[in-house]
């Protein structure tokens, strides 16, 4: 049975510009360096392994500045990877026990009273429920413990 919902990553072509000298959010250059094991590649959805150069930078996944639009620090790796394709399977990088589950509107703007701390196991069920409301266009992942960007929710098939 398809899953209602599909998990993805940054776009490649943000991956791309980043690994090719692009400014970040805060229109700095990322800063590289080599990955004590663990950290998760926002790109591929996986861990960027011990000994791997990766690279840190500020990321914003909202298409414009407006007070919803968090911005904060993410990982990816400084070399090419895929982008995450098992679109209806929690993304592997997902290993903490828990992570924030937010909703937002079309608007970009959070659908307040639709986030929450959400037990990984539990997230496919939670973002599935949370689409049954007509007001939340997209979710995110986010850590529970620092807020950062994990990767994006949508309905299946996800808009274009």
């Amino acid at each position: 049975m398809t899953r209602p919902i599909q998990f993805h990553a940054m776009p490649s072509d943000d991956a791309e510009a980043l690994r090719n000298g692009g400014l970040d959010a805060y229109s700095l250059a990322p800063e590289r360096r080599l990955s004590p094991g663990g950290y998760p590649c926002r790109h591929c959805l996986d861990e960027i392994a011990k000994g791997e150069a990766y690279l840190t930078l500020a990321y914003r996944p909202f298409p414009e500045l407006q007070p919803y639009a968090e911005t904060g620090p993410i990982f990816l790796h400084a070399e090419i990877c895929p982008r995450y394709q098992a679109l209806e399977i929690l993304p592997p990088m997902l290993v903490s026990p828990d992570y924030i589950v937010r909703g937002y509107g079309e608007d970009h703007r959070i659908v307040y009273g639709s986030g929450g701390v959400v037990a990984t196991e539990a997230i496919p069920a939670r973002a599935e429920a949370l689409f049954t409301d007509p007001r939340i266009a997209y979710l995110h992942i986010r850590s529970a413990r620092n807020n950062c960007y994990q990767c994006r929710v949508d309905r299946n098939p996800a808009p274009p």
